[in-house]
């Protein structure tokens, strides 16, 4: 019997088929893109191996870092930035940049948001994105909405549901948001036996950078979810809908089809809390991930 083909290949390929494939077009950043719609990966976590990539450093802290910043519904960077995360700095840093005339450095923007409580207020602020979307969506009638607890009883009380999801695209609050949502429904689904998988749908996909990182928190999501509703993570789905490479990651991606994929890690969570809101990083250990090295690459604004 032929040993099974590595899942991370299913990446690799992705990215080949973009490269070869890709739509070559003009995009909201004018950095410019190839671009191809509709893909999918499937992976399997059931002995607690997560899909944090090899043939590049993921710094998966960071992404779970985010993930978990989201859960609180948190909007402002002020705590990401204290938390040594600076993934979302380049939004709140243009719109500084461009309404204040200020040529200010990242890191002196980043020192003044995490120092003057009144600075981050006004600039550190994202606007209504996922954080809200989740534990705080606004109805017509002015109630808020918590998807997330709502999820998780749902899950406790009725895990044969259809509607086992969760999503951020609110319409209405699209406008006031520094970015509208890229990883946009989560789905969940039951088994008979014990086991739980999330599908998650992202219509924006930046393959290089975002992708891996929306896979190792999604898989965190999912081991979180688990645990606190009893059951064994299963499967790890991910749909795309425009996937895409920017053009000025177009080197970064040859490199690193060039390299051979390593074994996963495995992810294990070190406690329960008493609920999804009390996890930090501290709980998520992750153990045998060797990659290779990181590949640097500019973010598009």
């Amino acid at each position: 019997m032929p040993y099974p083909r590595h899942p991370e290949y299913q990446y690799l390929d992705l990215l080949s088929n973009v490269l070869e494939h890709g739509d070559k077009r003009i995009d909201r950043t004018g950095v410019g893109t190839l671009s191809i719609f509709g893909a999918m990966t499937r992976f399997n976590l059931a002995d607690g191996t997560v899909p944090i990539l090899t043939t590049k450093r993921v710094y998966w802290k960071t992404a779970v870092k985010e993930m978990l910043w989201f859960l609180t519904g948190e909007t402002n960077i002020q705590p990401l930035l204290k938390n040594h995360v600076s993934i979302w700095t380049d939004w709140p840093l243009d719109r500084y940049r461009k309404q204040s005339g200020d040529p200010i450095s990242q890191g002196e923007f980043e020192r003044r948001i995490m120092e003057d409580d009144a600075f981050a207020s006004r600039w550190g602020d994202l606007g209504p994105v996922y954080g809200k979307q989740w534990r705080r969506w606004l109805g017509p009638d002015g109630k808020e909405h918590d998807q997330i607890a709502t999820l998780i009883n749902s899950i406790k009380s009725n895990p044969t549901s259809r509607r086992l999801l969760f999503h951020a695209w609110n319409v209405g609050e699209l406008d006031q948001m520094s970015l509208p949502p890229c990883h946009m429904v989560y789905q969940f689904f039951c088994t008979q036996d014990g086991k739980i998988s999330c599908l998650l749908f992202q219509r924006s996909g930046d393959l290089l950078l975002g992708c891996p990182f929306n896979w190792t928190a999604g898989a965190a999501l999912l081991f979180m979810i688990a645990q606190q509703t009893g059951l064994t993570p299963h499967e790890f789905i991910w749909f795309g809908g425009d996937v895409h490479l920017y053009l000025n990651h177009v080197e970064q991606a040859r490199i690193q089809l060039q390299r051979e994929p390593r074994q996963w890690p495995k992810l294990r969570l070190l406690r329960k809390p008493e609920s999804i809101d009390g996890y930090r990083i501290e709980d998520f250990e992750v153990d045998g991930y060797n990659p290779h090295a990181a590949i640097k690459a500019e973010v598009a604004v």
